[in-house]
């Protein structure tokens, strides 16, 4: 496996900090680390809500990513609570189609670390806009 997984697993790991910020806003559960085509790593966490206001961490870090000025992804890892890793949910897999048309099929998706499974976007979704 690619040492570049490591450094995400740990950015990720590092960003986690599960905690309850209010009675109704619950942060970190899950973490996620996106490396941008540029190389540099941006992490962001969930942030789960009693409402639709919340995020999840993949976004949350691909949204820091473009604060900070970049909009192209090439991994993508999300850390789960329990510290397994998982492909990103429908609504990350939409967001990173359409920031990259054409050429989102390329990113590359950590499923599983602890097997070092690594799948494209392009796999987990196919057919995007049908």
């Amino acid at each position: 496996m690619e040492q570049i997984w490591e450094r995400l697993y740990n950015a990720a790991k590092r960003a986690q900090n599960p905690r309850e910020i209010s009675e109704r806003i619950y942060a970190g559960g899950v973490a996620a680390a996106v490396e941008s085509v540029n190389g540099r790593i941006y992490t962001g966490v969930c942030v789960d809500t009693s409402c639709t206001l919340g995020i999840c961490a993949e976004r949350n870090a691909m949204f820091h990513m473009i604060t900070n000025g970049e909009n192209e992804i090439k991994r993508v890892l999300a850390l789960m609570p329990d510290g397994s890793t998982a492909a990103p949910c429908g609504a990350c897999r939409e967001f990173m189609a359409q920031l990259m048309p054409g050429r989102y099929r390329d990113v590359e998706i950590m499923l599983d670390y602890e097997q070092g499974k690594v799948v494209t976007l392009g796999e987990l979704t196919p057919e995007w806009w049908i």
